[in-house]
């Protein structure tokens, strides 16, 4: 087969390097290890079945998340995983030099922490450092997973990648997702939904940078938010690019959580209140992260879950609420949780201390 694309992506090197990113953190998930077991048999069928076009996906396994608000989350097969990453491997590169600084979720080097950084820095360009009144359009696409046309999201795909095989075996990952709809839709919980979700409303940052001329525009999946001195300008932004999403991509903003604000009340955005100098975590953030720590305390006391799962997601909310000013609230959860874990220690912690006395004794 010619070095194309595809070739590319059915290679034994890639579809063994997007084996080892599909397991990342899960090694010890028995579906995991019942793959690993034969994983050299289990990548050449796959490259067998991708190379003949005889591969088909295995039906989503799907399930209600509330958290707070209700999600239903579609969960793929293991060896689907691998051929979604294997797919990302080769064409995510290829779309990561056409998009836009700003678009902050699902990429290296971005994230919430840094789209958060770049709204505070945004905050004190537009606001002349807090000396002027400012505004800010905050806004999200409508049910946007539940509304991505696979027709349109090709067209948007073939500007760049125009490998017939390539294109085939995105419509096979898209048509694994049985909706109300058909030829609508991407499901929660898969790679290449968190990929295309960027690929598609790409299309949306280079309206608002290239032909609105918006300065102060920062996106995060659906969720982007516009600043400027102006309400009036802001407002015109939201009509036209309510326009374009329905015309261009048949999408809309949300008609209730769409809306222009006094920069000095405080943004809404990813899970933080933004003030002008400050910025707490949300209610609902907070509730939630309680009912998951109460959950796990229980589970723990059961015998049902052990420390280094309370540690893990200790640890990633902590990394979270670092970016909050809540000292005194955090100060009062790690001693809570001190005192009651204080004879624990993690696997992560135990390797900490291993390799620090490794080095010592070097």
């Amino acid at each position: 087969m010619a070095d194309t694309l595809y070739s590319q992506l059915c290679s034994y090197g890639n579809l063994y390097l997007a084996f080892k990113n599909a397991r990342k953190g899960k090694t010890l998930k028995p579906y995991v290890v019942e793959f690993d077991h034969k994983f050299k048999d289990n990548l050449l069928q796959l490259r067998t079945e991708l190379l003949f076009h005889s591969y088909k996906p295995r039906p989503l396994q799907t399930f209600i998340l509330r958290d707070p608000k209700t999600r239903k989350i579609s969960k793929s097969h293991f060896r689907d995983r691998v051929v979604h990453h294997a797919l990302c491997n080769i064409i995510a590169p290829i779309f990561e030099k056409d998009f836009v600084y700003d678009s902050y979720a699902n990429r290296v080097g971005k994230g919430t922490f840094k789209a958060i950084e770049r709204f505070e820095y945004f905050q004190r360009q537009v606001s002349k450092n807090f000396s002027q009144n400012s505004f800010v359009l905050k806004a999200d696409v409508r049910k946007y997973f539940d509304n991505v046309n696979h027709e349109i999201l090709l067209s948007v795909v073939k500007k760049k990648v125009n490998d017939p095989n390539i294109l085939w075996l995105i419509k096979v990952i898209l048509s694994n997702h049985k909706t109300e709809e058909k030829g609508k839709g991407m499901p929660l919980g898969n790679l290449t939904s968190q990929f295309f979700a960027n690929v598609f409303l790409n299309e949306l940052d280079h309206f608002v940078k290239d032909q609105l001329r918006a300065k102060h525009y920062i996106r995060y999946v659906d969720d982007f938010v516009i600043l400027d001195k102006s309400p009036i300008i802001l407002q015109q932004y939201m009509k036209e690019i309510d326009f374009f999403l329905r015309n261009s991509l048949k999408l809309e903003l949300h008609p209730e959580k769409s809306k222009i604000m006094f920069m000095s009340r405080g943004t809404e955005f990813l899970g933080m209140r933004i003030f002008l100098h400050h910025k707490l975590i949300q209610e609902k953030n907070l509730r939630k992260f309680f009912r998951k720590l109460q959950l796990l305390t229980f589970q723990y006391d059961e015998g049902k879950a052990n420390y280094d799962k309370i540690y893990d997601s200790l640890e990633g909310w902590n990394a979270y609420a670092m970016n909050a000013d809540m000292f005194k609230l955090k100060k009062k959860i790690m001693q809570s949780i001190e005192e009651k874990f204080a004879r624990e220690i993690s696997t992560k912690e135990v390797n900490r201390l291993t390799r620090k006395m490794r080095k010592k004794k070097k």
